[in-house]
This record gives structure tokens, sequence and C-alpha cells, in this order.
């Protein structure tokens, strides 16, 4: 049995299996550091700390076909750090609503929301 190789994407939806140690797991797989979650596919995403989660970090979710994203999570590292302004208003106009929260109850709510099928898509950064 072959393992497929993850190069900072990986197709398809999928539930977090757990996180911590700098990373995540999904899809039978591990990545080191954060990931964009969204319904076309699992991204590795460069930002490391709520500061560096802007609109132009958040690009590939606004390529996301219209109406594909419902509801943007973000998991904020250890503790929660509301979005910014600018942020906020970006993704209203892309008709996308956010809900901020510490990375691990980012992680639980997503998996919730995804089994329930609702258009999901989640921002989390890693956690030591």
């Amino acid at each position: 049995m072959s393992k497929t190789r993850y190069d900072g994407f990986l197709p398809g939806s999928f539930v977090i299996e757990g996180y911590g140690g700098g990373g995540f797991r999904f899809a039978d797989m591990s990545h080191r550091g954060s990931i964009l979650a969204l319904p076309s596919g699992v991204h590795a995403w460069a930002p490391q700390n709520p500061q560096d989660i802007t609109p132009a970090s958040l690009q590939i979710l606004f390529d996301e076909p219209a109406g594909a994203v419902e509801l943007l999570l973000i998991g904020t590292g250890r503790e929660l750090v509301p979005p910014s302004a600018e942020l906020r208003a970006a993704l209203r106009a892309a008709g996308v609503r956010v809900d901020s929260m510490a990375t691990g109850a980012a992680i639980a709510t997503y998996n919730i929301l995804l089994g329930e099928r609702r258009r999901v898509a989640a921002a989390l950064l890693a956690t030591p």
C-alpha cells in the first residue's frame, strides 16, 4: 500500500484528527505548521501568529467559488484573538461570516460543522 505524498495541498474535505507539537493530523497524515482547510482541500498556510492573518494571507479562500464557504473559523493559537476590522470587512464583502477562537476550539467546531455538511472553512494556526 503506497502513501500519497502531501506537497502542501491535499484535495478534499477532511476531519482534523489532532493538533499540537507545531502541527496537525488529518487524512492519516501529519503536517508541521499552520493549515487552511477549505471545501476544495487542505493547504499548508504561512501565518504563524494572529497578526499574520490578513486578507492577503486568505487569498486562497477568496479564490474559492462564490458561496462555497459560508463560515470561516479562525484558530488563533492558544488564546482567542479577534480578527482585524480589515479582515472582517473583506470577509463580509465576500459573503463569509467569521468566528475566531483558540485553535483547539476551532478544530472541534470545524469537525462538527463538517460532519453536518455545512459550508465551513478553517484557518488554523499551529500551536507548540
